[in-house]
C-alpha cells in the first residue's frame, strides 16, 4: 500500500505501483499527498474498466491536448491560443464529462457562435475539437467515440478572392517608407512585401528564411506550411530584393518575426488609409501574375500550371485555383499578354534591375 513519506526538505513524497506502472511525485503537504493516491488509484480502475470518460471534462481533454500535442506543432502559439479561447466560449460544454457529452451540446454551442463569428472561424473551432476529442478516443482511451462526429458542420466558406491592386500596392510601399537601402523594421517589411509579390512566399516562410538556404538563382524552404521541403526559383528582381537585405540580419534574410511582421503590415495599412486586403493576399496576387507570366508558344498549359504548384508547393492542381484569380475581363482579353495588366507590373519602378532608383528612395508615381 502507498503511504506517503516526509523528505528531509519538509515534502511529502509518494511511490506506488500501478497497472504495471511506477508512479512517484512529491507533494508540499501530506493531504496532497493522499489525494493523489486516491485520484491515481480511481482512473486507473477507470482505464480499466472502461470508464474513464465518467471522471474527464471536455476542458481536462483540451488542456492535456495543449499540452502534450500542440506543443509539438509549428503553430502551437496560435493553436494554444485558440484552445483557451474556446473555453471561455458562451455555451461552451467544457464542464461536461466526457461520458455525458453529447453532439446537442456540441450543436448548441455551434450555433452560439455562429452568432458571433463567420462560419470558417467555426469549422476550424470544430475541427480542432474533433482533433482533441480523437485523440482522447484513440491514445488516451477515454472514450468509446467522439459526438462530434454526428454534429453538423456550418457550410465552407467560399475562398478568397482578393488580388491587391497595383493603386494598393504602391501607397503601402510608400507608408512603410520603401527603400533600397534598409535602415529600419518597417523598410524590411516593406522588402518583405515585395518579395512575396515576387514569389508567391508565405509571411512565415519569409520571416523563417535563412541565407544559407538562398542560393545564386532559387532558394530553398526548409520550413513551410505542409512540412515539405520546397525550393522557391527567384527572378532578376527578387534577387535584387534579396540582395539589398544583405547586412541588414547576419542569420536571417529579413529579421522579422511572423508577429511583427503582422503587426506592422496591419498598422501602416491602417496609416495609408488602406483595407480589405491582408499580407498573405500577396500570395494570390503573386499567383495570379505569375500563371500569367509561365504560359507560353513554348510552354503547353498543363506544364505552366505543374510549373505553378511546384513553385507554391501545391500537391494538388485544384489547389491553383483557390490562388489563381484572374479578372473576367482578363480571361475574355487573352490575346493580349496576360502579365500587361497584373498589379506588379510596374514594380519595376519600385525594384529597377540596373542602378538605383531616386537615390535610394523611390517616391514617384
Amino acid at each position: 500500500m502507498a503511504t506517503p513519506k516526509k523528505t528531509s526538505e519538509g515534502t511529502w513524497r509518494v511511490q506506488m505501483q500501478l497497472g504495471g506502472q511506477r508512479l512517484s511525485s512529491t507533494f508540499a503537504t501530506k493531504r496532497e499527498a493522499d489525494d493523489w493516491i486516491a485520484r491515481s488509484r480511481m482512473e486507473a480502475k477507470a482505464a480499466t474498466n472502461g470508464t474513464t470518460g465518467e471522471l474527464k471534462t471536455l476542458s481536462l481533454a483540451m488542456t492535456r491536448y495543449a499540452e502534450e500535442v500542440t506543443t509539438t506543432k509549428r503553430g502551437w502559439r496560435a493553436e494554444g491560443i485558440r484552445i483557451n479561447a474556446i473555453q471561455g466560449h458562451t455555451n461552451f460544454p467544457g464542464h461536461v464529462k466526457l461520458s455525458s457529452l453529447t453532439p446537442d451540446h456540441l450543436a448548441a454551442w455551434r450555433d452560439s457562435r455562429l452568432k458571433v463569428v463567420s462560419r470558417g472561424s467555426v469549422l476550424r473551432d470544430m475541427n480542432l475539437i474533433s482533433s482533441i476529442l480523437n485523440t482522447a478516443r484513440r491514445e488516451w482511451r477515454w472514450i468509446n467515440g467522439t459526438p462530434m462526429s454526428d454534429v453538423r458542420r456550418p457550410q465552407e466558406p467560399d475562398h478568397r478572392e482578393v488580388v491587391i491592386s497595383r493603386r494598393q500596392i504602391v501607397t503601402m510601399l510608400r507608408a512603410l517608407d520603401y527603400a533600397t537601402e534598409v535602415r529600419s523594421i518597417r523598410q524590411a517589411v516593406a522588402m518583405a512585401f515585395v518579395a512575396a509579390l515576387l514569389t508567391g512566399m508565405r509571411a512565415g516562410e519569409l520571416c523563417a528564411l535563412a541565407w544559407e538556404d538562398v542560393k545564386e538563382d532559387h532558394c530553398v524552404l526548409k520550413i513551410t506550411k505542409n512540412g515539405r521541403r520546397r525550393e522557391v526559383p527567384l527572378s532578376t528582381r527578387a534577387r535584387l530584393i534579396f540582395q539589398r537585405m544583405r547586412g541588414w540580419d547576419d542569420e536571417l534574410v529579413f529579421g522579422l518575426t511572423s508577429q511583427s511582421l503582422d503587426a506592422m503590415f496591419r498598422k501602416y495599412r491602417a496609416r495609408a488609409g488602406l483595407s480589405g486586403f491582408t499580407f498573405h493576399d500577396s500570395r494570390h496576387t503573386a499567383a495570379t501574375h505569375i500563371a500569367g507570366r509561365l504560359r507560353s508558344k513554348d510552354v503547353p498549359a498543363q506544364q505552366a500550371v505543374m510549373d505553378l504548384c511546384k513553385m507554391f508547393g501545391w500537391t494538388r492542381m485544384d489547389q491553383a485555383l483557390v490562388y489563381y484569380n484572374p479578372r473576367p475581363g482578363d480571361i475574355a482579353s487573352r490575346r493580349v499578354a496576360p502579365h500587361e495588366d497584373s498589379p506588379i507590373r510596374d514594380l519595376s519602378q519600385w525594384v529597377p534591375v540596373r542602378g538605383a532608383c531616386c537615390s535610394g528612395r523611390c517616391s514617384h508615381t
